[in-house]
């Protein structure tokens, strides 16, 4: 069966008509829809400050859709670990993957805005050694075990029901996150698919004599499913541009991801092709065309879109597209 994934922020543009609340209701709702039909997975994200309400809070999020579902896992691609308090973190993610019968992961990121960094007192000039101190700190936190933290002794109880440890990826862009996904035996989940990078995360495993686990970025295309794409662009090309011009705008220099959008209009934006509206046969096309271990990405409500149109999307992808697609 092909990688279906279902993509979910709660983002709100100012020209968006959708209220707040009806969005996070919808996002629970549309969760417990996809757990009845084989999808494979549901993603969140975290960004802070946002004047679009992105998603500050996704492990809360990530726990009410756990709660709302008995069989799809749910990840945080990615948290930004080191706006995170680490034994807090080790405590909620014991949680919820007792609660959840192992349902959760995290990809481990450091985030690109300064502004987050500085809205929650973390010094950015130092992300990288906040990071490491706090997948230490989690690692050893799930033990179960009292270890040493900042001068005292600690404990976190009670221990996940995932062992050794609840699924933790690193992500990144950087030779940096290679490195440090190895020094971790944690796996590495590049966004971008850089070959230099993921051959330097593979030397950095060799030297420390541990498997490498390289996952794919995937294609970075987002998909809407629709019987008659050029409306849909008409009517929500608008939606589909705000999310990729405002991700640009947060990117640092020279940094690019597989999802980075240098399109400005919405007519550039559908012929780059990172965002597509396709009909279910189109869909079927490119699933068949990207393969079965290839991640499918739909996002349904991209970008504050309207929440029938989004229901529309998922429905015609669960009765059209996942029953004709290995």
């Amino acid at each position: 069966m092909a990688i279906s994934i279902v993509r979910f922020d709660t983002r709100l543009p100012a020209f968006a008509a959708t209220e707040r609340g009806a969005l996070y209701d919808t996002v629970l709702d549309m969760a417990g829809y996809l757990d009845a039909h084989p999808f494979t997975g549901i993603t969140l994200s975290e960004h802070h400050g946002t004047d679009d309400g992105y998603l500050s809070a996704p492990l809360i999020l990530a726990a009410a859709i756990l709660g709302r579902t008995r069989r799809i896992p749910v990840s945080v691609a990615a948290l930004l670990v080191p706006l995170h308090d680490p034994l807090a973190l080790a405590e909620q993610m014991a949680a919820l993957d007792l609660a959840s019968n192992g349902r959760i992961a995290i990809t481990a990121g450091l985030g690109y805005r300064p502004e987050e960094y500085e809205m929650l007192g973390r010094d950015w000039k130092r992300r990288g050694k906040l990071m490491d101190e706090c997948l230490e700190t989690v690692l050893a936190a799930w033990t179960g075990e009292p270890f040493p933290y900042q001068g005292r002794t600690v404990r976190i109880t009670p221990r996940p029901r995932t062992r050794p440890h609840p699924m933790v990826m690193v992500g990144g862009l950087s030779p940096a996150a290679a490195r440090r996904a190895a020094r971790f035996d944690l796996p590495f989940q590049p966004s971008s698919a850089d070959p230099e990078l993921a051959a330097c995360y593979q030397r950095e495993c060799e030297a420390r004599g541990v498997a490498p686990r390289l996952l794919s970025p995937g294609s970075g295309e987002q998909f809407f499913v629709a019987e008659d794409p050029d409306r849909a662009w008409e009517e929500l090309g608008a939606h589909l541009l705000h999310d990729a011009q405002t991700y640009a705008s947060w990117q640092q220099p020279g940094q690019e991801t597989v999802v980075h959008s240098k399109a400005g209009s919405v007519e550039a934006l559908r012929a780059e092709g990172k965002y597509r509206i396709e009909t279910p046969e189109a869909c079927i096309a490119r699933a068949r065309e990207l393969g079965p271990h290839a991640p499918f990405v739909l996002h349904p409500l991209c970008g504050g879109l309207p929440l029938e149109a989004g229901w529309s999307c998922l429905r015609l992808y669960a009765e059209s597209v996942l029953p004709n697609i290995p």
